[in-house]
């Protein structure tokens, strides 16, 4: 099981990018995905109306405490920063531990992280020790960890893509 934990949504600010990162997440084979910062029922709303319409069977909650989630969590921690280790040295060690222990937990920031998250996972990851998008960083390790795999076929979806060389296709199911 893999939960993806976005630390400090801020209303107005962050909606476009915590949508984003909860795309990136389900796209990439997150099982559940929870908000923290500022409660916004908007954001809630669109993740669950996007499962609704294009499948999958994706856990999305809110939680004022976000320290709880992490200190709680049974399975391996990883907090994505660009200060972290850097992810191609340490994949392997990623891989083999995310495959004993079964569960994954992936944090990504949006305002300043605070102190105590850097402590109190197992990873602090970086895919880049520059700037960056945390939806970029959570992609990228998301498909490394998974070593490729990425989901494309979604239960209960009443839209599917055709692929196509060029132009948009979908069929309503």
């Amino acid at each position: 099981m893999i939960t993806v934990l976005r630390l400090g949504h801020r209303r107005g600010r962050d909606d476009r990018i915590s949508t984003h990162v909860g795309l990136t997440a389900r796209q990439w084979g997150a099982d559940r995905i929870v908000y923290s910062g500022e409660k916004d029922t908007g954001i809630l709303d669109s993740q669950r109306d996007i499962i609704d319409r294009w499948g999958g069977e994706v856990e999305i909650e809110y939680t004022e405490n976000w320290k709880n989630v992490i200190r709680d969590f049974e399975g391996l921690s990883v907090h994505l920063t660009m200060y972290g280790e850097k992810i191609n040295e340490n994949i392997e060690d990623l891989k083999n531990e995310f495959g004993e222990a079964g569960d994954l937990l992936v944090v990504v920031g949006a305002e300043k992280v605070p102190r105590w998250a850097y402590t109190h996972v197992d990873y602090n990851i970086s895919v880049g020790n520059q700037p960056h998008s945390e939806i970029a960083a959570l992609a990228v390790f998301l498909d490394r960890i998974q070593e490729g795999e990425i989901k494309e076929e979604f239960e209960d979806a009443e839209i599917d893509v055709e692929p196509s060389e060029d132009q948009k296709l979908t069929r309503e199911k």
